[in-house]
Order: structure tokens, then sequence, then C-alpha cells
């Protein structure tokens, strides 16, 4: 009986090389001259720049590990590390947006004087940097969990540049020096949310979860629908990779040939639920019970 993978060909990773350069350059833009004008919201922003792009090179040699082809001991690959990368990416942002969001607190109790105008034309450039580098990796962001989490870190950057000119603005021209710190606020609110989902899609993938969009019950109505099959069981569905769904079953089935069935199951899984990767175990509903099979759900 034939037997077929999905395997896709690996993404570039091209986007990401140059995201990094391009953050490599508004580190030392925004420090050179955040020392000039002794201004600690840009040097602060050049720190957070640099450890964005740590975050990136982490991204970058997951990426690279996960290409690495499965063998004796690794029998599904590497795929799991996209998983592990996003879940330590998540974690080492939210210990910077933690650190941003105590010196945004502090900046709310008691403002500091900034100079606003040498301050917006430095974000300025930055932004125009950050929203570069966002706009690289938002077109690779949806392949795996991990490119996400590095989009994330790039779109963190843009969003903070965009909340310094803002502020930058009000205060050169009204003196608001209140309105840095509360943009800062919202941004970081809003990253946390999204570092949340990542955590919880990342960590449900690591258990083996049912993958997100893929309602287990319906599959099994699925799969009992299909023609002479009898019962449905020890299903299991989880995922390798973002790209990457597999599920295993027991059918149970009444006739002659179990043939069809395979064919009929695999083309359903694959086209409504996106499962490539099946593994189905045929039984005649004559046979007897697997009282072996204790482990079957």
């Amino acid at each position: 009986m034939e037997h077929k993978h999905n395997h896709e060909a690996p993404a570039s990773l091209k986007n990401l090389v140059f995201a990094m350069a391009i953050n490599g350059g508004i580190v030392v833009f925004e420090m050179v001259f955040g020392l000039l004008i002794r201004s600690m919201a840009l040097i602060s922003d050049a720190v957070h720049n640099l450890s964005d792009i740590a975050a990136m090179i982490f991204s970058y040699w997951a990426e690279k590990i996960a290409l690495r082809p499965a063998n004796a001991a690794k029998t599904y690959g590497y795929r799991k590390i996209e998983f592990i990368a996003a879940f330590v990416n998540s974690i080492f942002l939210s210990v910077v947006i933690a650190f941003v969001l105590w010196e945004t607190l502090k900046r709310l109790a008691s403002p500091l004087e900034i100079p606003g105008k040498e301050m917006l034309w430095v974000a300025v450039v930055a932004f125009v940097g950050n929203a570069a580098a966002t706009l690289l990796l938002q077109k690779i962001s949806t392949r795996n969990f991990n490119l996400k989490s590095a989009w994330l870190h790039s779109l963190q950057d843009a969003l903070f540049s965009l909340g310094v000119i803002v502020g930058a603005l009000l205060i050169t021209f009204f003196g608001w020096r209140f309105v840095d710190p509360l943009i800062s606020l919202a941004i970081c609110i809003f990253i946390f949310r999204e570092i949340g989902k990542i955590v919880r899609q990342t960590v449900n993938s690591l258990l083996d979860a049912v993958p997100p969009g893929i309602d287990f019950v319906q599959v099994r109505s699925d799969l009992l629908a299909i023609p002479d099959v009898a019962e449905v069981n020890d299903l299991h569905i989880w995922q390798t990779g973002a790209d990457q769904k597999l599920l295993s079953a027991h059918l149970l089935f009444k006739g002659e040939s179990g043939e069809a069935i395979i064919r009929s199951a695999r083309g359903m899984l694959l086209q409504k639920y996106g499962i490539n990767h099946t593994t189905i175990q045929l039984l005649p509903l004559s046979s007897e019970e697997m009282e072996h099979c204790s482990h079957c759900n």
C-alpha cells in the first residue's frame, strides 16, 4: 500500500539575517547619540534592541537545528526545537518587558526632563529601521512559533520607537512629560498579552496537545462517518512543528478490504484538518478485543 508523507521545503532565513543586521545598526546609532545627548530613554532602547538581537540569533540557531534530518535516536527529527526556542524567547522577552514596566512605573511617579527635539529625530530613524525589520520578519512569522516570537521581539521594538516619537512630539509642543511612560505602559500590556498566547501554544505543543484549530471530537466523528468504519479507538492528534500535524488511531472496520478506508481517511484528514502524517491500524470488527492495549483511549 502506498504510504506518503508531506515534508515541505524549509523556509529561507534571509529575512531573519537582514533583521539582525538592521537591529545591529540601530543599536550603534541609538547608543552613540544617547550618550551624546545623555538620554537614558535612547540608551535603554539601544540595550533593549541588543537583547532582541540575541533573541534573533537564538531563533536563527533553532531554525538551523530544526533542519537536521531524523535519525535512529530522534525519529521525529528536531522539529520541536521551534517550540523550545519560542518558549525561551518568550520568557526572555517577559523579563525585558518586566524591567521596562518597572522603569515606566517609576517614570510615572516622577517624570524626568527629556530633550524632546533631539530625542525625536533619533527615534524617527530608529522607528524606520525597526519597522523595516518587523516587516521582513512578518513575512515569515506565520511559518512557526519560533519565527513568530522573533517577529514579536521586532514588533515590540517598532512599537516602542513609535511611542518615543509620539512622546517626543507631545513633550516638545506641550511639555507633557507624563505621556512617554503612559505610552510605554500601554505597549507593555499589549506585548504581555501576545507573550501569553505564545507561551500557552508552545507549552501545549510540548505536551503533545491537540493542535489549535482541530476539534478532537469532530475528527473522531469524521472518521466514524467513513463507510465501513465501525469504531475509532486510541485516537491521538499532535504536532512536531507548525507545519507537521500527526494522527494515529485504531479503526475497526466491517467488510473485506480496508484499503479504501485508509485512502478516504488520509484524504479527509489532510484536506479538512491539514494533518499530513497519519498512522492508522485497521482491525476487522470480528477480531477479539485487544487486551494488551491498556493504553487505548
